[in-house]
């Protein structure tokens, strides 16, 4: 597995598909959410990996990655000097983005603090509250799922919260409140939610920070294109803020997908990879005609 160096020089563990990809496709950085959980439950994205050489890196305290030494080094808001580390250890002037949930605060992050460094930025069901105004519709869509008695257990587990003594009581009560981020609690999400553990000092440690209270505003001065792909039934995010957030960008657009929770890649692949192809034949497509001095 490949390393490369943080901001304070530890050895940070990235997986790769593709490595042979030719010069002509640029690489992908695609970063989990969780927060802290193992990126081997974003899988291939579906089928994404097949066409573009993805680096997936290992977030502070996950995986193969070692803990931050202070907490603040984990947190999402220092994490993107790692991601300056990594861009220039891939030898690229700028970087393409993908985010999942959480992820994408580390995504956003590093838009606001390196704009410059950023060619383009896939946010897929992203936290929004956190940079809009819009009032959540959460409570509306878990309305509907009510009376599924798995659905129904999950939104008890998810409002107690989640249980930080231990990795397995963490990881328990996010297998407890799995059921709310699918549309459908069925066979294959069962099997999606055993994949990939979360860790408990990790999650501590990717919130130790506050962003800075402009953040919202400085999104606004980010010209990079940005695509936000959100879940019609996403009970985890909501809908309204997640398609707000979308209109914060100069060249933002959102992809809502029907039929969808927290996972569109696996619940929707179809759809999802219509959105996410469309964005970056686009993106592709623009690159190679004349650009700004990076």
């Amino acid at each position: 597995m490949p390393t490369y160096a943080g901001l304070d020089a530890a050895p940070l563990h990235y997986d790769e598909s593709h490595p042979d990809r030719g010069p002509g496709l640029p690489p992908v950085v695609v970063l989990a959410g969780g927060a802290a959980r193992h990126p081997s439950y974003l899988g291939d994205l579906a089928g994404l990996g097949s066409r573009y050489r993805l680096i997936v890196p290992h977030l502070r305290g996950v995986g193969r990655s070692p803990e931050p030494p202070v907490a603040e080094v984990g947190s999402f808001w220092r994490q993107t000097e790692d991601l300056e580390c990594l861009r220039d250890h891939l030898g690229l002037d700028r970087v393409l983005l993908v985010g999942h949930s959480a992820g994408t605060r580390l995504a956003v992050a590093y838009a606001a603090r390196f704009a410059q460094r950023l060619a383009g930025m896939v946010l897929i069901t992203p936290p929004a509250d956190y940079l809009v105004d819009t009032p959540s519709d959460r409570v509306e869509l878990i309305a509907r799922r009510r009376g599924e008695p798995a659905f129904d257990a999950a939104v008890a587990a998810s409002e107690a919260g989640p249980d930080l003594s231990d990795d397995a009581a963490f990881n328990a009560w996010h297998q407890r409140a799995a059921p709310m981020g699918y549309a459908a609690w069925g066979p294959a999400g069962q099997a999606h939610a055993m994949v990939g553990r979360w860790s408990p000092a990790a999650a501590k440690a990717y919130f130790s920070v506050e962003p800075p209270g402009d953040l919202a505003a400085r999104i606004g001065t980010v010209e990079a294109p940005v695509l936000v792909i959100a879940g019609a039934d996403d009970c985890l995010t909501g809908l309204a803020p997640v398609k707000t957030l979308a209109t914060r960008f100069p060249a933002g657009r959102a992809e809502v997908i029907a039929r969808c929770g927290h996972y569109p890649w696996l619940e929707q692949p179809g759809p999802f990879r219509r959105a996410i192809d469309a964005f970056l034949d686009e993106w592709e497509s623009t690159e190679k005609g004349p650009r700004p001095n990076s």
